[in-house]
């Protein structure tokens, strides 16, 4: 029994972090083809796409905290129920990194190519982000 925990408190940060390199992967990808259209058009190449790509790298920092909860939870919590809060927090806070990044990837093709709506394209990944922090604090007081 203790092994299904185990495999719980594992998925919480795994799945989690798969899901952050998903959306990173995915907005890099884009700021690197923005960055070379800005060089081959001779225009500066904004910094600042940096941080659309960075930002799905949050909720693996989700994950472990939800991991670390799952760990103190071992002994008077049923193994079953950590499983699940692992994989299904895992699950939920993944896609949310993986749509923060594909969300992140369509405002650094924006940003890079009209200069604007840096204000509208960073609420949009707060909302994403959003979903994240739910799953985590709701799962926190399930357990």
């Amino acid at each position: 029994m203790q092994t299904i925990g185990l495999m719980g408190i594992a998925a919480a940060l795994g799945i989690a972090g798969l899901g952050s390199a998903l959306g990173i992967g995915t907005a890099g990808i884009s700021a690197i083809a923005s960055w070379k259209r800005c060089y081959l058009q001779n225009k500066q190449a904004p910094f600042l796409l940096i941080a659309f790509v960075g930002a799905p790298l949050t909720q693996t920092i989700y994950g472990l905290i939800l991991m670390r909860a799952l760990q103190g939870a071992v002994g008077s919590v049923d193994p079953f129920i950590i499983l699940g809060a692992g994989l299904f927090g895992g699950f939920g806070m993944s896609y949310s990194a993986w749509y923060q990044g594909k969300a992140g990837a369509a405002a650094i093709d924006s940003l890079a190519e009209t200069g604007k709506g840096i204000a509208n394209y960073l609420l949009v990944i707060g909302l994403v982000e959003t979903v994240a922090l739910f799953v985590m604090v709701f799962l926190l007081t399930l357990i």
